[in-house]
């Protein structure tokens, strides 16, 4: 069966970083965090929590040679910040975001040609960087209709192909099922053939609309999650979401989603 996780930065709010993970390790969940750069690493591993997933750069961008220089630079920085909690799975999305999750480098439209070449080529050297440090870097496929506005490679249909078009172990996708949810839909047949490719590094969810736990809003989530049990998934899901309210039943709500 897969294992169960949980976004601290999106729970117990009004706590310090480390005492959020401390929490949910205490509830029986891994743990993930976003910009490590932000964080005493020190402090979260004393915690004694299990990391599952940080962001894998502090800055750049997939789309053309200088911001791919830099997206390499700090996701090496990034790769020493994952060791030192023993994390196993480095996030990428297709350009930075800022402090509201809008495109630090927006894209007007769709991605252009030379913006697809430029991503692959990236990604295949992120991938290496990934085998070496033995570890592996996942694509996040976002939303740009609520949360992210001219992020390049948003949709699952996209990271889904860079992923498969790089096909090395060290690059997996970061499927986030509730930016799936508003961009495209037909969720658990995306799983499916995600699944079917060997291409899922990790699972994220949120109900939509809010972004808040499963069982809040219009995603069928215990079907996703009988879903993912007979393709026999073993891997990650994580909840990236908000607390509707009380912060362990919403804990509690993703818990119960989850069990088949």
């Amino acid at each position: 069966m897969y294992t169960l996780a949980v976004c601290a930065e999106m729970v117990f709010r009004d706590l310090p970083i480390e005492e959020r993970a401390r929490r949910l390790h205490d509830a029986g969940f891994q743990v993930e965090i976003w910009d490590w750069t932000r964080h005493d690493l020190a402090a979260l591993e004393r915690t004694g929590a299990v990391f599952s997933s940080m962001t894998g750069y502090i800055r750049g961008s997939l789309t053309d040679e200088d911001d791919a220089a830099e997206l390499l630079r700090t996701a090496e920085e990034s790769v020493k910040a994952a060791a030192l909690l023993g994390c196993p799975r480095l996030n990428l999305h297709g350009t930075g975001l800022d402090g509201r999750g809008l495109p630090v480098d927006p894209v007007a439209g769709e991605a252009t040609g030379p913006m697809w070449i430029a991503a692959h080529r990236t990604l295949g050297r992120v991938a290496e960087l990934g085998e070496s440090a033995g570890v592996v870097f996942t694509l996040e496929n976002l939303n740009t209709a609520v949360d992210h506005p001219g992020v390049p490679f948003a949709k699952a249909a996209d990271t889904l192909a860079l992923v498969a078009a790089v096909n090395r172990p060290g690059l997996k996708m970061n499927l986030d099922l509730y930016h799936a949810q508003i961009g495209e839909g037909n969720l658990i047949e995306l799983v499916r053939r995600a699944h079917g490719l060997g291409l899922i590094g990790e699972i994220q969810v949120a109900d939509v609309p809010g972004r808040c736990e499963p069982g809040t809003g219009e995603i069928a989530y215990p079907a996703v999650a009988r879903a993912l049990a007979d393709l026999g998934y073993d891997g990650t899901v994580a909840m990236e979401a908000w607390a509707s309210g009380d912060d362990d039943l919403a804990l509690d709500r993703f818990r119960t989603a989850f069990t088949v």
